[in-house]
């Protein structure tokens, strides 16, 4: 046995085909079907539990869930069909009961159904016997068995939810009623369903049964009769009957005929009327008006689209399989055909408010078909599937969601994850192409050329991946995106591959047989061990790389291309494998869906834990990087991931795993995400604002109502009052009114009572006394009675004494008769003797006659014995040798039946190769198709190249006189080139020179500007200082009489206009504006410098980028003297074919048949001569129009490096200079005219 357990702890996946396989158990926990388990899954706390499959199990059929939530009933298929009763109030869903059909002729149980008092079970059998068994499941006890069809498919059965005796069965034209009793079943009545098959029905009531059909109609019926028929559809529903006041019948007969619409694939009742399915994504509730035969529909349920699909709309198509309902009808659930759950709750706001509602995922969305990759990083808790439903997923084994999800136009067929987790290489099955996995989106971002890439792999370090493009094994680089190595040497397809821990090595296996160890480094395949009888499914190494784990028809363990142990499949297939990290287990998958676990290393005998796991074969099985969970994927679209556990319980390793949370994002998407936030944010507080003035405005409204109110409160409490004061009065009245009333009563009461006592026992004595009389007669009938036993008892002993007389003279007369017919016997008996005795004497003497004829037969029948002896003796040899073919027959037929079992995984596998080859060879016809197509044109082109063959000579000669004054141009114009460059240098130091000229006097400008308005501030200053000193100077002249008084004016003078603060602040200020001014100075100096600095280095790059240019230049003049070399050696060439044509036609002008030769060697000499000159001008033509593209482009760059401002005049003449120099140097090419001249043979037209 295994030393580790693996423990299924989440399941993504819903198995699709199984009927009701959506159960609520209570209003928080839903059971569904999910690879070979059934999972029981809490919707608040997101937990599953799980109640696995039985062994050998070939996949579930259908579910039941009792009346009281408690069993669970589940139907499998096998090598005989059973139905497990599961007690799900146990917490694993301990296993009850296991009921089977005894001997009957059955296959498969498709649909069951409890009893209301979960006392029985019924279950109905798929055809062509289509028998309906009813079980006491709890005795395992079959009560009944019936034909439920005549060999129409019957899809659903259920009870009466009110009646245990009464079962319904719904199908393909059919919806019958039957009884249980005196232990049979019997049909009780039958509803006329013609032309329509009936996929569901319900019980609204224990007389009503609401079915729904193909054609989207909803058929009502009651006590077996069809009350009313109408399309899911219609809005408001009234029942024919009601309407037209007429029966059944003829409401029937009178029913609207309108275009059959959608499907009723579900019916659900539950207390206020029912649900249904009303075509693809739609549900519809029916509630029950105030009329009984009446329902009418109060709402529509509509799947939502996806945004992640390539079509959104296709989500709103699936078909709905099974509804169900929450016990306290809060929340409705369903599964559809394509494998998804969704889930409403009820009581919602939208369902409140009568909006359009809309379900969503009970957990998250799954794959609907075949996984085919899976994939683990090391930086997060990240698992990668894809699936032929074109796409891509990826879950958080951590926290069990679905982090991200992108459907793709083409089907994905592997995946691989960054270590990083930041990307996913993805192989469709026209391309590779690596994504980045962004915050809300898995982007494309590089395709790779690898076509029906089924497998992928990241090496350990992340800087290279290996893909498998058929037998040949593509290993790329991630940082340059080059294909580093093409390792060949598989004869099959690849199927597999797995890199060493150090990433040196890469080990893989395919169909042909083969283990190859390759070194990543020089390519080279450093081991291999090929077995052709094996195909390979799947490999793995070990951490030091020296073991080899190989998984297909059996496990293999190879070590220096040896094969040292080997594990058989025990009637199974390996299809994949995965090695722990510490190496001590390997996990299997088969491909009967189970998984395996084996030690390391592997056993001599069959040694392993099995564990059912999917109800597919497994396709890829992955161990974390830590060891601590198992992750598989299956056929049947479901992601199973286990925990790994030792036999204590413990996990494998106890170290804690840290994982990193960044993600990617755009650019573009962050600015939108932010500016979305800042949007969000102003909304928000507008909406605060508009709030609180809102509610301002409601707290002034309500506090004027409540004001209103207290008022209107107020009168009514004093109006109250009052009355309650009248009121009380009253009371007082009726309460004295009261007690003189029942005084009364009492009184007369009490008198009635005396005199029923007195009457009552009375009464009482006589029943007494006739009580006595009873029991005395009671007891004299008992004595007569015991009298009347003793007298018959005695009788029947007189009577049996007579019968017993009687009967032994019976016994006498007939002994006495017995006697007489012995002797009559042996009388006969003489008789018969003497009769035999003469029959002998005649017979022998007939025998005589018979003996001597036989005897001559005799003869003639030994010699045909012998001739028959002989031929048996050949017989006998041949049937030995018949035996032993036959027995080697036998053995062929078991070695060819695990061939078989091995050979089907290669089909299924080559059958997605098929796909692919067919979509392949259909592009290479279509590209034949154009190669012939073009064919057809090269052909029409050489005809005319045939007619220009006869005046290329001319051509020829003209191009060489034309060559030589170009060659010379070519070189004027080198020259004219270098000169302009040497005068766009002069022109750029003569432009820097000037610029820094003109900004230096643009700043002296400026600051003598500023200088001159300080000048003219001061000057008015002066101005009109001195005018107030005129002024006061006068004054004190007047006062040239009066020294004393002139004293004082020139002092008031003196202190007026001159002051010694005013001349220190005076001198402060002049040093501010000089410190300011140096300060300035300094910082232009420096911004000035930079320039100067920047320029420079500007002007270098430029003079790169010239130098690069002449440097192309150069290039394409040498390619054009190649070009035209290539010509000249063409047209000689061709000159000597044409002479040797001529002067063989003149020396074999004599013979005819010569000279058809000689024609016919000079026509195809001259054709493919044509053919290479039409080459070679198509490759000219190609190569110059290149060109003109490419110095168009730099023509443009130059122009736009060198356009300065217009206000610089230097600058703009120097552009202009460089563009006229660039424009000077382009090469002189041949224009269109002048090779469509060429082409017809005519003369070159002048430039």
């Amino acid at each position: 046995m295994a030393t580790v357990v693996a423990q299924s702890n989440y399941i993504f996946g819903l198995r699709k085909g199984v009927t009701n396989n959506l159960c609520f158990i209570d209003d928080q926990t839903v059971v569904f079907p999910s690879g070979n388990n059934c999972v029981r899954y809490n919707i608040d706390q997101k937990w599953q539990k799980f109640i696995p499959g039985t062994e050998k199990s070939q996949g579930m059929q259908a579910l039941a869930l009792s009346a009281n939530r408690r069993y669970l009933a589940v139907s499998e298929r096998g090598e005989r069909p059973t139905i497990t009763v599961y007690d799900l109030t146990h917490e694993q869903g301990r296993k009850r009961k296991v009921l089977t059909a005894g001997d009957l002729p059955v296959g498969e149980f498709l649909c069951m159904a409890f009893s209301p008092d979960c006392k029985y079970l019924v279950g109905q059998s798929g055809g062509p016997t289509w028998t309906l068994v009813l079980w006491l499941w709890e005795r395992q006890k079959v009560m009944a068995t019936v034909s439920s069809s005549e060999g129409d498919p019957v899809n659903q059965v259920s009870f009466n939810p009110l009646d245990n005796t009464q079962v319904c069965v719904s199908g393909l034209g059919l919806l019958r009623l039957l009884t249980y009793g005196e232990g049979v079943l019997k049909r009780h009545s039958s509803a006329k369903v013609e032309g329509a098959a009936v996929l569901c029905h319900a019980w609204v009531s224990s007389r009503r049964v609401v079915a729904g059909t193909d054609k989207g109609r909803l058929l009502m019926i009651e006590s077996g009769e069809l009350r009313w028929d109408l399309d899911a559809g219609i809005l408001p529903v009234q029942p024919l009957e009601t309407r037209s006041g007429r029966g059944p019948r003829e409401a029937k007969a009178e029913r609207t005929t309108t275009t059959s619409g959608p499907s009723v694939t579900a019916i659900l009742p539950y207390s206020k009327g029912f649900m249904c399915s009303a075509g693809p994504g739609t549900v519809c509730v029916f509630e029950n008006t105030e009329e009984m035969d009446s329902y009418r529909k109060i709402r529509e349920i509509f799947i939502p689209p996806d945004p992640c699909s390539n079509e959104p709309s296709q989500a709103q198509q699936q078909e709905v399989a099974t509804l169900c309902l929450s016990p306290g009808e809060e929340t409705l659930a369903l599964s559809t055909q394509q494998g998804q759950l969704y889930a409403i709750n009820l009581i919602s706001a939208e369902i409140s408010r009568g909006e359009q509602a809309h379900f969503e995922f009970l957990s998250s969305s799954f794959h609907s078909k075949p996984i085919t990759g899976l994939s683990i990083c090391i930086r997060k808790p990240l698992v990668a599937s894809c699936s032929l439903d074109h796409s891509v997923r990826v879950w958080n084994y951590d926290t069990n969601v679905l982090e991200l999800y992108k459907e793709f136009q083409e089907e994905a067929l592997s995946v691989s994850l960054h270590p990083s987790g930041l990307f996913l290489l993805v192989g469709f099955t026209d391309k590779l192409r690596m994504m980045n996995l962004l915050i809300d989106d898995i982007r494309m971002f590089k395709e790779f050329t690898v076509r029906g890439c089924r497998e992928c792999v990241f090496s350990h370090g992340g800087h290279l991946f290996a893909a498998i493009n058929g037998n040949v094994i593509h290993i790329y680089s991630v940082t340059t995106f080059d294909n580093m190595l093409t390792l060949k040497g598989h004869n099959g397809k690849v199927q597999a591959m797995a890199w060493s821990a150090d990433d040196r090595r890469l080990v893989s296996c395919g169909t042909d047989g083969a283990v190859y160890e390759w070194n990543t480094l020089s390519g080279k395949r450093e081991s291999e061990n090929v077995l052709k009888s094996c195909v390979y499914a799947g490999v793995a190494v070990s951490s030091d790389a020296r073991t080899i784990f190989a998984a297909g028809t059996t496990l293999k363990e190879i070590q220096d291309s040896q094969v040292l142990r080997e594990v058989s499949g025990d009637d199974v297939t390996y299809t994949a494998l995965a090695l722990s990290r510490s190496g001590k287990v390997i996990f299997t998958g088969t491909s009967s869906g189970t998984i395996r676990v084996i030690n390391n290393p592997l056993p001599l005998q069959k040694d392993w834990t099995e564990y059912q796991a999917h109800c597919g074969p497994v396709t890829k099985v992955l161990v974390t990087y830590d060891d601590q969970l198992l992750l598989t994927a299956s056929g049947d679209g479901s992601l199973l991931v286990w925990r790994i556990l030792d036999k204590e319980g413990r996990g494998l390793r106890d170290r804690e795993v840290s994982y990193t949370e960044e993600i990617l994002i755009t650019k573009t998407d962050l600015e939108e995400k932010n500016q979305n936030m800042q949007e969000l944010k102003t909304r928000v507080e507008e909406l605060r604002m508009e709030k609180e003035y809102q509610l301002r405005l409601s707290d002034i409204s309500y506090n004027e109502k409540i004001k209103e109110l207290s008022e209107t409160f107020i009168r009514e409490i004093e109006s109250l009052k009052a009355e309650n004061q009248m009121m009380k009065e009253e009371w007082e009245r009726q309460a004295v009114a009261h007690q003189e009333a029942l005084a009364e009563f009492r009184e007369i009461y009490s008198k009635e009572l005396q005199d029923s006592e007195s009457s009552n026992s009375q009464k009482l004595l006589l029943e007494y006394s006739k009580n006595t009389e009873l029991q005395q007669q009671n007891q004299a009938q008992q004595e007569e009675y015991a009298r009347h036993l003793v007298a018959l008892e005695q009788a029947r002993a007189r009577a049996l004494e007579e019968l017993t007389l009687s009967y032994q003279a019976k016994l006498h007369d007939k002994t006495q008769q017995l006697n007489k017919c012995q002797n009559e016997a042996m009388m006969n008996r003489a008789e018969s003797l003497e009769v035999i005795r003469q029959i002998e004497e005649d017979t022998d003497m007939e025998i005589q006659k018979l003996h001597q004829d036989y005897e001559k037969r005799l003869c003639s029948e030994k010699e045909t014995y012998l001739t028959l002896k002989g031929e048996s003796g050949i017989m006998r040899k041949q049937l030995d040798s018949l035996r032993r073919e036959v027995e080697e027959r036998c053995e062929d037929i078991e070695r060819l039946k695990k061939e078989g079992t091995r050979l089907q995984g290669v089909i299924r596998s080559l059958e997605t190769d098929i796909l692919g080859l067919k979509k392949e060879i259909a592009e290479r016809v279509e590209t034949i198709q154009d190669k012939e197509k073009v064919i057809c044109e090269q052909g029409k082109k050489n005809q005319e190249l045939e007619k220009i063959n006869f005046l290329r000579n001319s051509m020829l000669e003209e191009q060489k006189k034309n060559m030589a004054p170009r060659d010379e141009a070519i070189r004027g114009m080198k020259e004219q080139i270098q000169e302009m460059e040497v005068e766009l240098k002069h022109f750029h130091q003569k432009n820097t020179q000037l610029e820094l000229h003109v900004s230096d006097l643009k700043l002296k400008l400026r600051a003598t500007a500023k200088e001159k308005n300080m000048e003219m501030q001061r000057v008015k200053q002066s101005e009109a200082t001195v005018r107030r000193f005129q002024v006061d100077l006068h004054r004190c002249a007047a006062l040239l009489q009066e020294p004393r008084q002139l004293k004082e004016a020139v002092q008031e003078m003196y202190g007026c206009f001159i002051r010694p603060s005013d001349m220190v602040e005076i001198a402060g200020v002049d040093e501010d504006i000089q410190r300011e001014n140096a300060r300035q100075r300094d910082y232009l100096e420096k911004t000035v410098s930079s320039l100067k600095d920047q320029l420079a280095k500007d002007s270098e790059l430029q003079r790169q980028k010239n130098l690069k240019l002449m440097r192309e230049n150069v290039s394409l003049i040498q390619e054009i003297n190649e070009l035209r070399q290539e010509l000249r050696r063409v047209r000689a060439q061709l000159h000597g074919h044409q002479a040797a044509i001529t002067a063989r036609n003149k020396l074999n002008r004599g013979s005819p048949a010569d000279h058809r030769a000689g024609s016919q060697s000079a026509e195809s000499s001259s054709q493919v001569t044509r053919l290479n000159f039409q080459e070679e001008a198509e490759r000219i033509i190609q190569l110059q129009r290149s060109q003109i593209q490419q110095l168009k482009q730099e023509l443009q760059v130059q122009e736009s490096a060198f356009r300065l401002p217009s206000t610089s005049i230097p600058t703009t003449t120097a552009a202009a200079t460089a563009t006229n120099t660039t424009a000077t140097r382009l090469p002189t090419l041949p224009t269109l005219p002048t090779l469509h001249a060429l082409r017809r043979g005519e003369d070159i037209p002048s430039p």
